[in-house]
């Protein structure tokens, strides 16, 4: 079955920064939905009409993967507003209950990049902002999408995970 608008595909990859240092890996096939919201645009592009056995290269520019690195989405926050246990790396999604700081978009996940007594460093980009990616794919299977997917345009999974971005928080997607 050829890769077209609407289907499933299970791919396996290695995601790296341009210096080689792992981020993502699929070791194991993951099911994304092609012609919705689980792929970047540049990693469908070049899925576009193959096939189960097709294997790529890709090198991603920021504004093809999660963007230029944004200075105004990082947020100074009272300390007082989180918990004791608050630490580096922790992500939060969504706004901390009792936050104050003006323009702090309520609808973004935020992650913790310093704490001072203070007060704690929130950014809101995403942990791959900024960055040029390699990303090596392999499609292992291909599928008729299915009415829910169809019209959810996602299997549900995650685009990428990250890792190494903190030693006890949660991965983002």
């Amino acid at each position: 079955m050829l890769i077209t608008n609407p289907c499933v595909v299970s791919l396996t990859w290695k995601l790296q920064d341009t210096r080689g240092q792992p981020i993502d890996e699929l070791p194991e096939p993951v099911e994304f939905f092609f012609g919705g919201d689980d792929l970047l645009a540049k990693v469908e592009e070049a899925l576009t009409d193959q096939q189960a056995g097709f294997s790529a290269a890709l090198h991603l520019e920021p504004e093809h993967a999660f963007g230029d690195y944004d200075p105004a989405l990082v947020f100074f926050e009272e300390r007082s507003v989180f918990p004791e246990a608050i630490e580096v790396g922790m992500q939060f999604d969504g706004l901390p209950p009792g936050a104050t700081t003006q323009g702090l978009p309520a609808d973004g996940v935020y992650t913790v990049t310093e704490v001072y007594p203070g007060h704690v460093v929130l950014d809101g980009n995403h942990p791959l902002a900024g960055i040029a990616l390699r990303l090596e794919l392999v499609v292992r299977d291909v599928r008729e999408a299915t009415e829910a997917e169809i019209e959810a345009g996602s299997v549900g999974q995650p685009v990428f995970t990250v890792m190494n971005t903190a030693p006890s928080g949660p991965s983002l997607h």
